[in-house]
């Protein structure tokens, strides 16, 4: 006997979810591994106990190859919308200090893994044939190369274009006088402990997810102009903590940054906010965190690094006596913020007066003793209860407060007790001061492009953030949750068709 129409519709909508159901679980799954929707950001973490001289050998290195050259979504400028990174990782000192994400470039698109930097502006990446480059990384990652050749969509830059141009006037690229219009555009970036890469520019497609104003993931792409290394040479060739390449986040016209925002992608700003504990992760977005208590402060002009104008320090409250042109802005001096760096220094002459007042401040149940250089003490009790606080003060007013987790680091124990060493190192015969992950974290950082502003605020990390976008509309997004785009979107589609096939069954059975 044919049962009721009605009853047949509605057993054939169980059979349609039950069936459909299944397969959003294996596109969802598909999706998640094998076409990974959102640019990832991680850390990779080694073992525990690495030498500080490691890490400030690294950190220098780092410095001097650059001295070479749910969120809620709000209204902003007329781009599409907020790219978002999510990242992974733990802002523990004792790592590699090696941040990174995964980009999408060519056609058919490719992904690499390539190092997040604030302090430099190309993005490249290790391109076939390459002389030097690892094939095996030590963060267990796949090592990929780029070739143009293979790419529908690429094409060389030569001497001739105007974007080689743009790169020639700031070092980033090399053009010489006998070289024809039609000559690659090259570039070289050495670094200060003797490693190196160079190449040629590239355009092709880069792959990425934005968030629109109607709470949507889009797929986007659009053509940039990027580093097709095809030479490494020293650190760079080491297989322990190899990636395929860097992601310059810098102010110049060839930073992905501003190429997006020029074609009208994303607003010409973006921001962080680095989780402090073990687990990590946090918050990467070329958009504007606008949580409340953000001070802003601007950033000084002109300059190849986010330099700010850094007028004093305190320590418990006490303004140290420190002459104010130390910390002025010149070719030799300043104060530079750099989420690459993983300690953070300071000014050869302002070193010792900091270290005396945390030295004077701690009370003497703390035992102070030096461990190669760096002043360190042994305590049972807190650090909050023990240590001082810090405040630096910008042009502006613009205070930024620091606990002292954020200028010590936990050295190990003795006998149930806690050695803390600062973490802060003398930036010896130089007048440069660098505020890096150590002083960053647990804190939401804009760096506004657009305004030439820099801005901050506490922050816990592992919470929701407004972020400004085009449309005026407000969505909150949990840090790590953009991943709305893969697996349910895919989702989203399947029940939109579910809906739809129940709906035409139903009709046809009442005819």
């Amino acid at each position: 006997m044919t049962p009721p129409p009605a009853v047949s519709a509605a057993f054939l909508a169980f059979l349609l979810v039950m069936f459909f159901s299944g397969t959003v679980e294996a596109a969802a799954d598909v999706a998640g591994k094998e076409f990974p929707t959102t640019l990832r950001l991680e850390r990779a973490i080694p073992r525990r106990g690495m030498e500080i001289e490691h890490l400030k050998a690294r950190d220098l290195a780092r410095y001097l190859a650059r001295g070479r050259n749910g969120r809620k979504l709000l209204g902003g400028s007329s781009v599409a919308g907020v790219v978002d990174f999510p990242v992974e990782g733990s802002s523990n000192p004792f790592t590699v200090g090696l941040y990174y994400t995964r980009v999408k470039l060519g056609n058919p698109a490719k992904e690499f893994y390539v190092q997040i930097d604030t302090g430099s502006d190309i993005l490249w990446v290790a391109c076939s044939p390459c002389d030097g480059c690892p094939t095996s990384s030590g963060l267990n990652i796949r090592m990929e190369f780029f070739d143009p050749e293979r790419s529908t969509t690429a094409s060389k830059i030569t001497c001739g274009d105007d974007r080689c141009t743009s790169a020639l006037q700031t070092g980033e690229s090399i053009c010489t006088t006998s070289d024809s219009s039609n000559s690659l555009c090259d570039y070289t970036f050495q670094y200060g402990d003797g490693s190196g890469t160079s190449g040629y520019y590239v355009a092709d497609m880069l792959d990425f997810d934005t968030i629109t104003g109607d709470e949507q993931a889009m797929n986007s792409s659009a053509t940039i102009v990027f580093g097709c290394s095809n030479t490494q040479s020293g650190d760079l060739t080491k297989a322990d903590r190899a990636v395929d390449g860097i992601f310059g986040f810098g102010q110049h016209d060839l930073s992905v940054v501003s190429q997006l925002n020029s074609l009208g992608v994303s607003p010409k700003v973006f921001s962080h906010c680095l989780k402090g504990s073990d687990n990590g992760g946090g918050i990467l977005v070329l958009g504007q965190i606008t949580e409340p208590g953000i001070v802003y402060t601007p950033l000084v002009p002109s300059q190849p690094h986010y330099n700010l104008n850094l007028e004093g320090i305190a320590v418990n409250g006490r303004t140290l006596a420190i002459d104010s042109s130390v910390f002025a802005t010149s070719s030799t001096q300043g104060t530079i913020v750099d989420s690459g760096t993983t300690l953070a220094y300071l000014a050869d002459q302002a070193y010792d007066p900091f270290v005396n007042a945390i030295i004077s401040s701690v009370p003497k149940s703390a035992n102070a003793f030096v461990s190669k250089g760096n002043q360190c003490f042994v305590t049972s009790d807190s650090a909050d209860s023990v240590f001082p606080s810090v405040t630096l003060t910008f042009m502006g007013g613009a205070v930024m407060s620091l606990k002292p987790e954020d200028y010590l680091l936990q050295q190990g124990t003795v006998d149930n007790a806690i050695v803390w060493c600062i973490g802060w190192q003398k930036n010896q015969g130089q007048g440069i001061t660098i505020l890096g992950d150590l002083v960053l974290k647990d804190k939401i950082f804009v760096y506004d492009l657009a305004n030439q502003r820099m801005g901050w605020s506490d922050y816990d990390c592992s919470l929701s953030v407004n972020v400004t976008m085009s449309s005026g509309k407000n969505e909150y997004l949990n840090a790590g949750q953009l991943d709305v785009s893969g697996s349910s979107k895919t989702a989203s589609r399947f029940i939109f068709v579910i809906v739809h096939i129940v709906a035409f069954l139903t009709h046809l059975l009442h005819r």
